[in-house]
């Protein structure tokens, strides 16, 4: 089995490519649990990666925002 490479997807409410940050595997559970409350209330979070690189978020901009494994093959939306 591959290494899980997880990723934050941002897709902005201006439109465009998503934004895609590599996470720290460490961080991933609490920003799952956390990511539907950061984009209710607009919430200006810092996220860091897998780079550590502090990357700052304004969720006020946000229209999606979900965590993905880059690593996975045959990308669907929505199916696993």
């Amino acid at each position: 089995m591959a290494e899980q490479k997880p990723a934050l997807v941002l897709h902005l409410v201006s439109g465009g490519d998503p934004l895609v940050f590599t996470l720290r595997a460490d961080d991933v559970p609490e920003l799952r649990k956390q990511l539907h409350l950061h984009l209710e209330h607009g919430a200006v979070e810092t996220v860091h990666t897998a780079e550590d690189r502090a990357v700052i978020v304004n969720f006020a901009h946000v229209a999606a925002a979900y965590i993905d494994d880059l690593q996975r093959q045959g990308k669907v939306f929505g199916l696993r």
